[in-house]
């Protein structure tokens, strides 16, 4: 997924100015950075449970040969492949990123660096697709994201987004029957609490649709995926709790022991872990 911030530079001065008077300014670096290699597991094991989703999408509003598309914040291959099939030789895939590395140059589709709210949308007005997933609800301005989405519809073009709704359900474990669930539980909100101090929306999902109309689009629609349990599940959680592993202990938000305990339990297949929501929803741009 791509973040909306600026690279750093390197060579810069370091911030010197004084605290700004109603406290610290929020930290809207992107949690987890596309650079970490537990990124890459990520990827799959979000494959894994939402690529049939977004694929079921696609059919139902029509790819075929021929189409432009633009997949936003693409993270990792998968999708973007997805639709270099469905569009053939005759269509074009695009597929951005603010760090592209985990995307194949060669694998039928072009890569593009490109950061969705500091950049202007590519080749506007000339997409028959556009589509972002878990992408928004980690950007801070999202609004002018969704306006470089919308303004690189073709008219009658359909932009697809989809993001979770973290608020919705926040438990790791729906059924807290013993410690390892509350444990598991703990370490969700420790989680959440992270991505909030990061300018995440936690209920970004269920906005969805009334955002896509205020943008202008037309015959608005959602739907709603909703994993639980099994194998994806549990190695999407590995994965990600140990991405985060260093900023949870430095936050103060776990220990070493607990964070350990918790990763032993998902390995042993003891916990039935489960996903917030993810919410899909789509709508074309007006005109012929």
């Amino acid at each position: 997924m791509s973040s909306s911030q600026p690279l750093a530079d390197p060579g810069s001065e370091p911030d010197t100015a004084a605290p700004h008077p109603l406290g610290p300014a929020p930290d809207h670096r992107y949690l987890l950075d596309n650079a970490r290699v537990e990124a890459g597991e990520r990827f799959s094991w979000l494959a894994e449970l939402f690529d049939g989703v977004t694929r079921g999408h696609f059919d139902r509003l029509g790819v075929k040969a021929g189409w432009r598309c633009w997949e936003v914040g693409a993270g990792g291959p998968s999708i973007p492949e997805a639709l270099a099939t469905a569009v053939g030789p005759a269509g074009h895939v695009l597929a951005t990123d603010i760090n592209p590395a985990w995307l194949d140059p060669h694998g039928g589709y072009e890569v593009l660096r490109h950061d969705i709210v500091g950049d202007p949308p590519p080749q506007p007005g000339t997409f028959d697709l556009v589509h972002a997933r878990l992408v928004l609800v980690h950007v801070p301005d999202r609004a002018r994201a969704l306006a470089t989405m919308v303004a690189a519809l073709r008219p009658g073009g359909w932009l697809l987004v989809e993001d979770a709704d973290t608020e919705l359900q926040p438990l790791a474990c729906l059924d807290e029957v013993g410690p390892a669930q509350q444990r598991a539980n703990r370490l969700r909100r420790a989680v959440r609490e992270l991505l909030t101090r990061r300018g995440a929306d936690l209920r970004y999902g269920r906005t969805l649709p009334r955002a896509l109309r205020a943008a202008g689009l037309a015959d608005v629609t959602a739907s709603g995926c909703f994993p639980f349990g099994g194998v994806a599940c549990d190695r999407l959680e590995a994965s990600t709790v140990r991405m985060v592993r260093a900023e949870l202990l430095a936050a103060g938000l776990a220990g070493d022991a607990e964070i350990d305990a918790h990763l032993a339990a998902v390995d042993a297949g003891e916990l039935d872990l489960t996903l917030a929501p993810l919410i899909s929803a789509w709508g074309r741009r007006p005109g012929r």
